[in-house]
């Protein structure tokens, strides 16, 4: 059964297969900005690219200016990698209009299984522990599958802005 996990540097072969499925589109909630792919594949720098992800929960951690703390999570099954999840735990600007507290993804021959909506479920009560009492969580207006994952866990819908619907879920 697939749960979330702390990303762990054993998956690395899985990591790799799943983010390949992707073929260069961006991956939600991956952390994976600014990390050459080819790079990872190096067993070193994929285990410095997990230390990074780990540490971005700390408040202390040096980020990118505009970047906010992160906790990320892995959807795994075993030991496979199924996606990526990440918990903002703040909004700044381009967060509050188009990214959310919560994004996330699930590699292409993983999907419509209930995966990203029992990750999205198992995130809630994280991001209450985090104090976190109203989550905002945005997918692109085509994007069928992650609005009803986001419905299917209770997500009202505010507003759409460029093109992102805009969902709220009470974490209390």
């Amino acid at each position: 059964m697939a749960q979330l996990i702390v990303p762990d540097p054993t998956l690395h072969s899985s990591w790799l297969e799943g983010t390949a499925e992707f073929q260069g589109a961006h991956l939600d909630g991956a952390g994976a900005e600014g990390w050459s792919l080819d790079d990872l594949r190096d067993p070193a720098v994929f285990g410095r690219f997990v230390d990074i992800l780990i540490k971005d929960a700390l408040p202390e951690t040096v980020r990118k200016p505009g970047y906010v703390p992160c906790t990320y999570l892995w959807i795994a099954d075993g030991g496979t990698f199924l996606g990526s999840l990440a918990i903002r735990h703040g909004l700044n600007d381009y967060l509050l209009n188009e990214g959310g507290h919560i994004g996330y993804s699930v590699r292409p021959s993983a999907r419509r299984r209930g995966h990203a909506a029992k990750a999205l479920a198992d995130a809630l009560p994280l991001a209450r522990a985090l104090r976190i009492a109203r989550v905002l969580l945005t997918c692109d207006e085509d994007n069928a599958g992650s609005r009803a994952t986001i419905e299917k866990n209770g997500g009202q819908y505010e507003d759409t802005r460029n093109g992102k619907r805009r969902y709220w879920i009470d974490t209390e």
